[in-house]
Formats: structure tokens, C-alpha cells, sequence
């Protein structure tokens, strides 16, 4: 199990997300930042319309991705 945070994965807080893998971070991120445009919180609105942009384009965000993933695979277990 790894941690990220909102803001490793390009959010405003430091809200922890754990995972087997870099995916399950990045989908906890997504939810996360979905909840947080519900609730108005217009901090995490950039963040929330990039990753919106994302997964609409996904060739075009796997620079974003692949980062995410090496960057997780050198985080230690927690």
C-alpha cells in the first residue's frame, strides 16, 4: 500500500489517497476532487477541470500519467 497526496497528483490540499497501485490513487483522486466540486470548493476546481481534460484525452494526458506512475512506484509501502 502507497500514499499520495491531492497535491502530488496536482491538487490544492493534502489530502492522503492509498492504493495497491498508481491507479487506484489516481481513481481516489478523481472521486476526490468529483466530491469537492459538489461541495463548491472552488480550490480544487482547476485541478478537478485538468483531470476532467484527462480522461476526455487520453493520449494527450499520458505524459501527466506516466509521471504519476513512476513517481508512485518510487514511494515507499506504507
Amino acid at each position: 500500500m502507497k500514499t499520495m497526496t491531492c497535491r502530488e497528483l496536482g491538487g490544492p490540499c493534502d489530502l492522503e489517497h492509498r492504493g495497491e497501485t498508481a491507479d487506484e490513487v489516481i481513481k481516489a483522486q478523481d472521486a476526490h476532487l468529483k466530491e469537492a466540486e459538489k461541495a463548491g470548493d472552488t480550490a480544487h476546481q482547476p485541478a478537478r477541470d485538468e483531470m476532467k481534460g484527462r480522461w476526455r484525452h487520453p493520449k494527450r494526458s499520458m505524459g501527466w500519467y506516466t509521471q504519476v506512475k513512476r513517481d508512485f512506484a518510487g514511494l515507499p509501502e506504507a
